[in-house]
C-alpha cells in the first residue's frame, strides 16, 4: 500500500490496481500550490470522514471527472447521492467489504456539517484491511478511549492522527492515542495548514521518539509504504 500525503488531511492511497482518496481539500490550501493538481487524481473512491469544507472542498470537482464512489457517513453518502453521484453510506461499527479492502468506520469526536450550515451526521475514522496490511485513519478527533478497541480486532501497521491541536489532539494526545490503538508507527496530519494548526517539527519528532515510536511528517506530494 502506497499513501501519499496531499497536504492537510488529505491522501491518496493506492492498494493494487485501486486508488482511494480521502477528505480531498487541496485547491484552497496554499501549501499545496504547485505540488498537487486535482486533475491529476482519479480515484476509485473517495473516503470522507465529515463534512467539513477543509475535507470535502475538491470532492465534487474530482468525483464527477473520475467517477468515483462516495463512502461515508449516511447524512454525506445521500447529499451526494441526491447530487447524482454513486456512494456507498456507511455508519459507526459498521464493515464492508469493498474490492480494494475492508473498511470499518470507527468513532470520532468533533463535528460535522457543511459549508452551509447543514447537518453532516457524525464524524468518523476509517481502518483499512488488505490481506496483509492495516491502516487506521483517524479523521477529525479528539483523543477518546474508544481508540482502545481497536486493537482487540486489529493489528495496526500505521495508525494516521491528526496532530495540529486546537480542532483536534495535539502532539501530547496523539502519542497517547498510538498506544491506545498498539501502533508505534504513526503518519500525522492536519497540522501547519494555517495558524490554529501550525506545529514544531522537531518537538513533535522527539515527543514521539521519547515514547518509543515512530512519526512521520511528510512533505506535501510525498508518499510512504506500508
Amino acid at each position: 500500500m502506497k499513501i501519499t500525503f496531499l497536504g492537510h488531511a488529505s491522501l491518496l492511497l493506492e492498494i493494487g490496481q485501486y486508488k482511494v482518496l480521502v477528505d480531498p481539500f487541496i485547491t484552497a490550501n496554499e501549501k499545496a500550490a504547485g505540488k498537487v493538481d486535482i486533475e491529476d487524481l482519479n480515484p476509485d473512491y473517495i473516503l470522507v470522514t465529515h463534512a467539513h469544507q477543509d475535507h470535502i472542498l475538491d470532492l465534487e470537482a474530482i468525483g464527477k471527472r473520475a467517477d468515483s464512489v462516495i463512502v461515508s457517513n449516511y447524512e454525506i453518502a445521500m447529499h451526494y447521492q441526491a447530487k447524482g453521484f454513486k456512494v456507498h453510506p456507511m455508519n459507526h461499527g459498521g464493515s464492508w467489504n469493498f474490492d480494494f479492502g475492508k473498511v470499518k468506520y470507527t468513532n470520532a469526536i468533533h463535528t460535522s456539517s457543511f459549508p452551509d450550515g447543514t447537518y453532516g451526521g457524525q464524524p468518523g475514522g476509517f481502518i483499512i484491511s488488505t490481506d496483509d496490511k492495516q491502516v487506521y485513519i483517524a479523521g477529525d478527533t479528539a483523543l477518546t478511549t474508544d481508540m482502545k478497541l481497536i486493537p482487540l480486532t486489529h493489528q495496526l501497521d500505521l495508525a494516521i492522527l491528526p496532530i495540529g491541536d486546537n480542532f483536534t489532539m495535539g502532539i501530547e494526545d496523539a502519542v497517547i492515542a498510538a498506544d491506545f490503538v498498539s501502533c508505534d508507527t504513526v503518519l500525522g496530519y492536519h497540522y501547519d495548514t494555517f495558524g490554529y494548526i501550525e506545529i514544531d517539527h522537531t518537538q513533535a519528532q522527539e515527543a514521539f521518539v521519547e515514547a518509543g515510536k515512530k512519526l512521520h511528517l511528510l512533505p506535501i506530494g510525498e508518499s510512504l509504504e506500508v
